[in-house]
């Protein structure tokens, strides 16, 4: 694309930019910040402004000619933001009282981009939510004051607009898009009652008969609130810090449905345990919900919070839709070894499985083609860098830092949306430079008195495999009996197995001729297109079958007899022509 990206890193190296695909060298034009106290930066919406603090100054560069527009003296500056249309950049640091307990001085200023100038100024104690929160148009802004918010508008904070005031707001989110701006509004429960979260028109902010929506529920101590992009529902992930049933170490979460038209739903969820992530696709009609004890299930809702789609059970911790919403990424980072499936999702097939170990952030491209994976401290201390992939699994780009130094962020500069077209989505892997960043596999451990027997694979829980949940069209519309269903669910979970093994092949066949002791039942289905050829491989396997369960009589100490025991004499020779015949393929 003629676009030239950017991505800035931060660390104990410095501040500098890299250009994006297909160079990934630094960038010349903008000058590297060599300090080691780059605290904060952040881009501008549309991506054409960069603002960072150095522990000195607040600077504020045009991205393109890489001119400094502004600096701000402001050594304390930690966090740094935007407002969308670029108008106001808000700044905080630390707050501090004096010695002698009176007040500490604002620390959350507003300045204003084109002519340099303080806004306004606040007292803003707490780190957490310190920024004010605009429409996209910037006609309203809005923060959190002793439990109210305070509305704005056009960028006039000296005067308070409007305010909502109800018994304590503990957090409330702006709706994106354009006007009229909805806001949703979360209070927690005290005294036996129950928290709730409500939508409001700004500025319609009466009695209860004002809200859009409203949803009351228990068990929350603390909740997250998500708007679709087209501003019609917010999903709330309801959390208590302690499981009374002792059963999770994460407490108990339970996702909720609240549309603007008034109509709200508990997310039934098939599996207990956590929800780690929740998600909506930028289409603004489906969302995907990964959760559950591990192996954690991942599963696609629609509107009615019905599943449509459902990822069965995997390594997975986290959900990310490309910008267009066309490919979607379930990976396992923290704790997780960093696993992706990247799956197409209109036609819901899996495209590739790369694998990001240690990767503490993971962030789409606005193209939706890259995707940036970084290992950055104080998340891990050690191999701290950043790779660069497409989705179709092929790893582009890989940096690591000096094994002294430190990688504290990367993020990709924003673009708006539709700058980018389309595309449609890929399956073959794009060529790469790199080889591909394929761990190798850890063998389990096996006590010594196991380690010559054969391999008995033993495991702990069975993976679901992936099944599509929507009602199949062209199918007659009356309901399905449940023998028809569940034939139906064998049917298409056989389907999916078969996709899988036929997209592990192309992995798989390359490992197996190397791993030698790799447990031979492991090696999936190949056809050769050739029926004779498939009839002796298969005749192959099953005296290679044979013979591995008469070796495990022996081991478990019976006496063979003579042809059994010149069977297993012909084991090698039988290996080496099921290989022939493979490579042969």
């Amino acid at each position: 694309s003629s676009y030239l990206f950017t991505l800035p890193v931060r660390g104990s190296e410095g501040l500098y930019m890299v250009n994006g695909p297909p160079s990934f060298t630094e960038s010349t034009a903008f000058q590297r910040d060599s300090g080691k106290n780059c605290k904060a930066v952040a881009f501008s919406k549309d991506g054409s402004l960069f603002a960072w603090c150095n522990g000195e100054k607040v600077n504020i560069v045009n991205v393109t000619s890489a001119e400094l527009l502004r600096s701000f003296d402001l050594p304390k500056a930690v966090c740094l933001e935007f407002s969308p249309k670029n108008n106001v950049l808000a700044t905080w640091q630390a707050y501090t009282t004096a010695k002698d307990g009176t007040a500490g001085v604002p620390n959350l200023q507003l300045h204003d981009v084109k002519t340099g100038k303080c806004l306004k100024s606040f007292i803003q104690k707490k780190m957490q939510n310190w920024c004010p929160c605009w429409a996209d148009d910037e006609s309203i802004c809005a923060r959190n004051v002793n439990n109210e918010v305070h509305f704005f508008e056009n960028n006039n904070f000296n005067t308070i607009a409007n305010k909502l005031h109800l018994q304590k707001v503990n957090d409330f989110v702006l709706s994106p898009g354009a006007q009229p701006t909805k806001v949703a509004v979360y209070v927690p429960g005290s005294k036996g009652a129950p928290s709730f979260v409500r939508l409001y028109q700004y500025p319609n902010f009466g009695g209860p008969q004002s809200a859009l929506a409203n949803k009351s529920f228990f068990k929350a101590d603390k909740v997250t609130m998500l708007w679709n992009k087209k501003a019609t529902a917010v999903l709330v992930i309801a959390s208590t810090e302690v499981d009374k049933t002792g059963a999770s170490y994460y407490g108990e979460q339970t996702l909720h449905y609240i549309a603007t038209n008034g109509e709200s739903a508990v997310v039934q969820l098939p599996k207990n345990g956590p929800i780690y992530d929740v998600v909506w696709n930028p289409n603004s009609v489906e969302f995907c919900a990964v959760y559950g004890f591990m192996p954690a299930k991942a599963t696609v809702f629609n509107l009615k919070c019905d599943p449509v789609f459902d990822f069965g059970t995997g390594p997975r911790n986290a959900a990310y839709y490309s910008p267009h919403g066309h490919v979607l990424v379930l990976a396992g980072f923290g704790n997780l070894r960093g696993q992706m499936e990247v799956w197409d999702v209109k036609n819901y097939k899996l495209i590739s499985k790369p694998v990001a170990s240690d990767s503490t952030y993971f962030a789409w491209c606005p193209d939706g083609e890259h995707i940036v994976t970084a290992t950055c401290a104080p998340r891990l201390r050690v191999s701290n860098g950043y790779k660069i992939w497409h989705y179709t699994g092929s790893l582009l780009h890989s940096y690591e830092v000096p094994s002294n130094e430190e990688m504290w962020q990367v993020s990709w500069q924003p673009f708006l949306d539709g700058v980018f077209p389309v595309k449609a989505v890929k399956y073959q892997a794009v060529p790469s430079e790199l080889p591909s960043a394929e761990p190798k596999p850890a063998q389990a451990y096996r006590p010594p008195a196991l380690r010559n027997k054969p391999v008995t694979s033993s495991k702990l829980h069975e993976d679901e495999p992936p099944q599509n949940m929507k009602p199949q069209l062209g199918s007659s519309d009356k309901p399905l009996s449940k023998t028809a269903l569940k034939n139906q669910r064998k049917h298409e979970a056989k389907k999916a197995a078969k996709q899988e093994a036929k997209a592990d092949t192309n992995q798989e066949s390359t490992q197996s001729s190397a791993s030698q002791n790799a447990p031979r039942s492991a090696v999936p289905v190949v056809t050769s297109g050739d029926p004779e050829v498939d009839k002796k491989i298969k005749n192959l396997k099953k005296k290679l079958k044979a013979i591995e369960q008469l070796k495990e009589q022996a081991a478990a100490g019976k006496q063979l007899e003579k042809n059994q025991l010149e069977k297993i004499q012909k084991e090698t020779a039988l290996l080496q022509e099921l290989e022939d015949l493979e490579l042969g393929l």
